[in-house]
């Protein structure tokens, strides 16, 4: 697992290409969307035709960082859209490298006769048949984004800045989480100094809820349960939540953090029902129990302190499988000593 990247290799690879489809993962977040629409116009000022094509629409609250509609979801593909996918000659996978979040880009990822790279910061990763530049100390792969354009000499504008911004800040969460280091506020600094506003871009993520995200936050929370003295609480979405509360699948975004705003806790989890009948786990943690283990157990992944996996159980066995995991982890993992 590298925990360094060969820039100048990456360089060369992407200086070779001329048609590049860019790509993230499913149900994506802050870090994905804003790393790809930097990489966007990272790659048009090399002169290169790019296009970003997405498993998922761009959530709401993130619609604000693409006007003119660049993230092309796969259901939302044209005739043109699909040529351009089959006669590429580079498929540039952002934030991940598992098949299971590639989710339906699976599919056109292996047919495709591209050169295929990944450029991620997550440890959790399957061998998907490409090169791999990934930085796993990296807070967010927005700051690789970054790291990416200073590689290819291109200079930063505000294009590449915003999102580049939403996806540094979204990773670290609006850089309170321990990943967030000295190097993170020295990035952020270039980039309000290439024009970024971060007032404005925390305004557009996280004042503009709707009534049905709220409903459903509360909704959520009000079902909380606590586990080994408050050390550990989980919730849940059911899709009958996501009906009564007027909320879309992108509403749940960062509910499984507020657990943690609870005293005692270490450990929050939260378990989302999906359209298709399974669930989604989201893994958060503030000791020394790490989530990305947790979340291979169940073909998942992420990082220590956050990670996800999804299960075809049925409700109340994927609640006590779960359950019974994070307890035995919380009760089996020492803290360090200080």
């Amino acid at each position: 697992m590298q925990s360094t990247i060969d820039w100048q290799r990456f360089a060369e690879v992407v200086r070779s290409a001329a048609k590049i489809v860019l790509t993230i993962h499913h149900r994506p977040d802050g870090d994905c969307v804003g790393s790809a629409l930097a990489m966007r116009h990272i790659l048009l000022q090399l002169g290169k035709e790019v296009r970003i094509i997405a498993p998922h629409r761009t959530p709401p609250t993130l619609a604000f960082l693409d006007p003119h509609h660049h993230v092309t979801a796969l259901e939302d593909m044209t005739e043109g859209d699909t040529h351009y996918l089959q006669t590429a000659d580079l498929f540039f996978v952002l934030d991940t490298s598992s098949w299971q979040q590639l989710g339906e880009m699976a599919t056109p990822f292996r047919e495709s006769s591209a050169k295929k790279i990944v450029l991620d910061h997550h440890v959790k990763g399957d061998d998907i048949g490409a090169e791999m530049f990934i930085n796993f100390n990296a807070e967010a792969t927005g700051a690789l984004v970054v790291q990416a354009a200073d590689a290819l000499g291109v200079p930063m504008t505000l294009g590449i800045a915003e999102p580049a911004f939403v996806a540094l800040a979204t990773d670290s969460g609006w850089f309170r989480f321990s990943n967030a280091t000295s190097e993170t506020f020295r990035t952020a600094g270039r980039l309000v100094d290439a024009g970024v506003q971060p007032d404005a871009m925390y305004r557009e993520i996280h004042e503009q809820e709707s009534l049905g995200r709220i409903r459903l936050v509360g909704r959520t929370l009000s079902k909380a349960e606590s586990y080994l003295d408050g050390q550990f609480l989980v919730t849940w979405i059911l899709l009958e939540d996501f009906a009564a509360a007027g909320a879309v699948a992108s509403d749940s975004e960062d509910i499984v953090n507020m657990l943690l705003q609870v005293r005692e806790s270490k450990m929050a989890m939260l378990i989302s029902e999906l359209k298709d009948g399974t669930f989604k786990v989201s893994f958060r943690s503030r000791c020394a129990v790490d989530c990305s283990i947790l979340a291979a157990q169940f073909g998942g992944g992420g990082h220590k302190k956050a990670a996800g996996a999804s299960l075809s159980l049925s409700f109340e066995q994927t609640k006590r499988t779960l359950i019974e995991a994070v307890t035995e982890a919380l009760l089996h993992t020492p803290e360090p000593q200080s």
